[in-house]
């Protein structure tokens, strides 16, 4: 069975303005009789579609597993962190708590965090460990971070306990124990954290950690993708794409698609763009789609970059514009999505328009 390829990263930072959590990226493409096939690596050249109205996503090259200390894998971005910290209760105590959290008033949020968790606040022993754990209004502390975080996951609060089991298996804090990081991320993700459920998805999926188990890793990604979990809807749509442990769905997989698209996941945006542009599992939209690639390049997806250079050189489901379309290209190599096609036709531009492509490419990029 082909497998979704998938990057695995256990790193330490758990609430807003940045979340902890293990990574995945799409399953490479199965690309259709119509669409083109790469020959050696990504960066050679990419045939025209026999049909002329149709765009396709280049299959990307897995990236390299990362060290758990760094944020995202390289070379490619991992997606936006989505961790929220604990909402407000009844509790007027802990909602000053969080008020302070909110407005980044880390150091007040501190000192009322530890009054109440003197008095055993258990969302304040939360608190207390994302601040140690984010350097947010106190010098970071890992030991200090697992501390309060096992105090509160032993009181049973679920994200404290996915929390401790992100810290277990980087082994901040403390030694590596994945053995019981697990134990917590299941504990979580039963009680209903989303992050948890889409973290032990990904170690079901990888076969590393825990025995390989693709229909369970779908069932945990539907647990948070139904949770509103942005990664977990992509990661789910491309599971129905392919049928990795779900039965082949292309309208499914695009209604997964179109919500994490609406919760700006970059790479949800580029795989919905493409399947309005096409019409696959949606009923076709060139200019909704058109529109959805200028927003995922405008945030930065190379991919994006690319297949909107292509329509507007070539006119697909928009009007011509070719200077805009080759900045667009120059700004793709940049990030490494070079297409040979692309620069021969570059190159046969007029001298002036050529300079206008390569000028707007240096603005959008802040270079001279």
């Amino acid at each position: 069975m082909k497998l979704p390829r998938i990057t695995i990263l256990a790193t330490l930072l758990l609430t807003a303005p940045a979340a902890a959590q293990l990574q995945i990226t799409p399953p490479a493409a199965t690309p259709s009789p119509s669409a083109e096939k790469p020959k050696g690596n990504e960066k050679e050249k990419e045939k025209p579609k026999a049909a002329p109205h149709t765009i396709t996503k280049k299959k990307e090259a897995s990236p390299a597993p990362k060290p758990s200390a760094s944020p995202k894998p390289a070379p490619t971005p991992a997606p936006a962190a989505t961790v929220i910290p604990a909402p407000p209760t009844d509790n007027s105590n802990v909602d000053l708590v969080y008020g302070a959290y909110q407005r980044g008033q880390y150091k007040t949020a501190f000192d009322l965090a530890s009054a109440r968790a003197q008095t055993g606040d258990v969302k304040a022993m939360t608190m207390l460990g994302e601040l140690y754990s984010n350097a947010m209004g106190i010098r970071r502390d890992y030991a200090k971070a697992l501390e309060w975080y096992k105090r509160a996951a032993d009181a049973g609060d679920r994200q404290a306990m996915f929390a401790l089991a992100m810290l277990r298996i980087s082994g901040r804090g403390g030694p590596v124990d994945k053995g019981e990081a697990v134990k917590l991320m299941a504990s979580a993700a039963k009680l209903g954290e989303p992050k948890a459920a889409y973290n032990l998805a990904l170690l079901y999926l990888d076969g590393q950690t825990l025995p390989q188990d693709v229909k369970r890793s779908a069932e945990l990604l539907r647990q948070a993708a139904d949770a509103g979990l942005p990664e977990a809807q992509y990661a789910l749509a491309t599971f129905y794409k392919e049928g990795t442990g779900v039965p082949k769905d292309a309208e499914r997989s695009v209604r997964l698609l179109q919500a994490a698209s609406l919760a700006d996941n970059v790479d949800a945006e580029v795989e919905y763009a493409i399947a309005m542009f096409n019409g696959t599992g949606t009923p076709k939209n060139q200019p909704a789609a058109v529109a959805l690639l200028r927003k995922a390049s405008r945030q930065g997806s190379a991919i994006a970059q690319n297949r909107l250079a292509w329509v507007l050189i070539n006119g697909l489901g928009t009007s011509v514009d070719k200077v805009e379309g080759f900045k667009w290209h120059l700004v793709a190599k940049t990030s490494g999505k070079g297409d040979p096609e692309l620069d021969k036709q570059f190159y046969d531009l007029p001298a002036e328009d050529r300079a206008k492509a390569e000028a707007a490419a240096k603005k959008w990029l802040g270079t001279k």
